[in-house]
């Protein structure tokens, strides 16, 4: 028996062991060494480049025994070490080495204290070895990056590198040290002499720049000091929830940024590594998870998003009057192997527009200043005009997408890789494709857009009455399509295909219709009892697709993982369908898994039942932290409160 050949091509790094500190759109990932370069995403990335690949810290009398990593929110971390090496041959260690790394936008601080506890004064050398980059974040991703060509400049007191294109530049500080080239490499290294029973301390700085970013970092506190008093305490519920908060609430704050020419209106990143930028699904359901801290994120990420609003026809973005964007990148997105070419700025998803609606009228229920809703007024018609004009591409009453470029999304709802939309035998469904949960997100921004409207008595060019007519006439629509009958048992089918034929997988997708309207309360009672059944639920949250679909699997990014968003979401729509110990079940089930994660939830993890792991089981290649896995908590801290 022979066995093949491992497979050469290249490969997605993963993420689940790596240490990230980050200040957004600065992000720095390592071993729990601190050490860069010892896995593929590794790296100091600024915006979508990567300006340092390598970088190794050492002590010439001494190997550098790490025994420690503490994290200290989500900026910095205090990495520690033994240097037995330069100590003395009695059992317990006397001299320590403390690496703390502090991330901000732009800039990286690393301060090393040699703490000693001998008798005698102890002089050594400390080195850090820098290997430069300059590649894609795209290409990071991929598994293909290459160094980019650069110029190295190198002064008294600084290094400075600056990509051969000159967009990007690095500076390398080493303050009482000596920084020098050394072949491909930049030095920094420093004589410290520590005292008896003393300490000494040197640092090195790294500044960042591009003149490519199309975002830039937030420029105010973060809008919520604490949890607010709106935002009930959950008095003897689980302790836990406290903690997950704590880190969420943390992240949150790391992952603002803001667009350089309306520095004041901030959102949030989807997340870390690859979506350090404006998304409009993940920053809309970002916000509206958030909203019980504040509606200033929402009401700032609902301009920002209004400024970028569609005004033309164009297949090659997939823009269209009055559509939210998908992503905006500083240059186009290629994903190789997959026949994927986005441009910068991509509209290419279904559900962004009337999330946006979503979004305005649960600000202003939430004391959103009438001033700023009014503003929004243009805004607000452009989408709703959309939804009910452009957003049905083939006539037949239901909100749908296909891909016309043959190099954009396939799938175009938050589901969006290639094999989300499946039936149970496994057959990928073909589209247009018309997905059960943007039906349920279009009813419920007609209605309240039509709210909206009245309220401000800005309907004269659309009808607030005719906005629910033509709520009324999809909700009867959709009871009459998307309802199948399985041998799980009743419940809206994923999506209609191109033939209009239900798909008939149950998912999780569901979920996110209780609470929109479009369901009579028991069909609601009885899609939460199946989303709370052993197909669905893991014990550690709502799968993505039941264990009794033929493409179930844990580890499928859409097709059996657990996401937290989306289980939250369904949460969130169970409150709001009055179905509040189902929607607290659910929350049990997500404290379990954030403790699992050290209360720092990633984007999704596997959908293996808890009967068969004690912890969680993670997603590999998930980014953390990821804005509306954070934002999950606020909302789990609701239901407690109820």
């Amino acid at each position: 028996m022979t066995l093949e050949s491992p497979r050469s091509e290249p490969l997605q790094p993963l993420l689940d062991d790596a240490v990230t500190v980050l200040r957004a759109p600065t992000q720095m990932w390592s071993g729990d060494t601190g050490d860069l370069g010892g896995t593929a995403i590794d790296g100091v990335f600024h915006g979508d480049v990567r300006h340092v690949r390598s970088l190794e810290l050492s002590c010439a009398d001494s190997p550098i025994e790490w025994i420690s990593v503490a994290p200290d929110g989500p900026s910095r971390v205090v990495f520690g070490g033994l240097l037995r090496g330069i100590d003395d041959r009695s059992p317990d260690p006397k001299v320590r080495l403390l690496r703390e790394r502090v991330v901000s936008a732009g800039s990286v601080v690393e301060t090393l204290r040699l703490h000693s506890a001998l008798p005698d004064a102890v002089t050594t050398t400390l080195s850090v070895r820098l290997g430069l980059d300059f590649a894609s974040l795209h290409d990071v991703k991929s598994g293909v990056s290459e160094p980019v060509p650069h110029d190295v400049d190198v002064t008294d007191a600084a290094v400075t590198v600056t990509a051969t294109a000159g967009d990007q530049r690095l500076t390398i500080r080493a303050p009482g040290g000596r920084v020098e080239r050394d072949g491909d490499d930049v030095v920094a290294s420093w004589r410290v002499s520590v005292p008896a029973r003393g300490v000494a301390q040197v640092a090195f700085e790294l500044d960042l720049r591009d003149t490519t970013l199309v975002v830039r970092a937030a420029g105010t506190a973060r809008p919520w000091a604490e949890v607010p008093a709106e935002v009930p305490p959950a008095s003897g519920s689980d302790p836990r929830i406290a903690r997950w908060i704590d880190v969420a609430l943390g992240d949150l704050d790391a992952l603002r940024l803001a667009l350089p020419d309306h520095p004041g209106d901030e959102f949030f990143a989807a997340g870390v590594p690859w979506f350090l930028t404006l998304f409009g699904r993940d920053s809309i359901w970002a916000a509206r998870l958030a909203l019980p801290l504040d509606t200033r994120m929402a009401a700032s990420t609902l301009r920002v998003l209004a400024r970028l609003q569609g005004d033309r026809h164009d297949d090659d973005t997939a823009q269209e009057p009055g559509k939210i964007l998908h992503e905006l990148r500083a240059t186009a997105l290629e994903m190789p192997g997959e026949g994927i070419a986005l441009p910068p700025l991509y509209y290419g998803s279904v559900d962004s527009t009337p999330l946006w609606v979503c979004l305005l009228a649960d600000a202003w229920r939430a004391g959103m200043p009438d001033a700023e809703v009014r503003a929004l007024l243009p805004n607000l018609m452009a989408a709703l005009r959309w939804i009910i004009e452009h957003g049905d591409s083939d006539g037949d009453g239901f909100l749908d997408y296909i891909d016309r470029t043959g190099r954009g999304l396939a799938n175009q709802g938050w589901k969006d890789s290639g094999d989300s939309i499946q039936w149970r035998d496994g057959t990928l469904a073909e589209g247009p494709i018309a997905l059960c949960e943007v039906q349920g997100y279009a009813y419920e921004a007609a209605l309240a857009g039509a709210e909206i409207l009245e309220s401000f008595d800005a309907g004269a060019d659309l009808s607030p009455q005719a906005l629910r007519t033509w709520a009324a006439d999809l909700r009867a629509r959709f009871a009459k399509s998307f309802w199948i009958t399985t041998p799980e048992g009743r419940y809206p089918a994923v999506a209609l295909d191109r033939d209009k034929k239900p798909v008939d997988t149950l998912t999780s997708n569901i979920g996110h219709l209780l609470g929109t309207g479009i369901l009579d309360a028991d069909d609601e009672r009885a899609i939460a009892d199946l989303l709370l059944g052993s197909s669905m639920s893991s014990g550690y949250g709502i799968r993505t697709m039941s264990t009794d679909a033929a493409g179930y699997w844990p580890l499928s990014y859409h097709g059996g993982s657990v996401w937290t968003h989306d289980t939250a979401i369904c949460a969130h729509g169970m409150r709001r369908a009055g179905l509040t110990d189902a929607a607290r079940r659910v929350v049990d089930g997500l404290l379990d898994a954030a403790e699992g994660f050290a209360y720092r939830l990633p984007e999704l993890h596997s959908g293996d039942p808890r009967s068969a792991t004690s912890r969680p089981t993670p997603y590999p290649a998930a980014c953390r932290p990821q804005a509306w896995s954070a934002a999950a908590a606020v909302t789990a801290l609701t239901i407690l409160g109820d």
